[in-house]
């Protein structure tokens, strides 16, 4: 299977799992907090470690199949998963530091960003 439509396929169904437990968390839990979103990234997180460690030990399946799981499926549904991955990495390498600050600019930058994307819209729409 060519490696671009693995990855749109994985992609496809990734972001319709992201939207259907975005769904039943408002219906199950209610509006005001993002538990779609908490439950997603968790959820994508604890995904992908349960999937690079099976396909590092025990799985090793064709490139298009790895890519329609990581990066189609679970790259759509949260990308939040991958963050992760990158900080486990250097935490093995033990490369604390790099991971720390790694979790500081990307929490803290992608938050400055959303509100700079905010805030030049309102100006540009306004």
């Amino acid at each position: 299977m060519n490696m671009y439509l693995s990855i749109a396929l994985g992609g496809a169904i990734g972001a319709c799992a992201r939207y259907g437990v975005g769904v039943f968390a408002i219906r199950l839990i209610g509006h005001g907090y993002p538990y779609g979103t908490l439950i997603v990234n968790i959820l994508g997180s604890f995904l992908m470690g349960v999937l690079i460690e099976t396909m590092a030990l025990r799985w090793s399946p064709p490139p298009e199949v790895r890519s329609l799981l990581v990066t189609g499926f679970l790259g759509a549904f949260t990308t939040f998963s991958t963050f992760s991955l990158d900080v486990a990495v250097q935490v093995q390498k033990g490369a604390f530091l790099i991971a720390g600050g790694y979790i500081f600019l990307s929490v803290l930058l992608s938050i400055i960003g959303l509100f700079a994307g905010l805030y030049i819209m309102r100006v540009v729409l306004s």
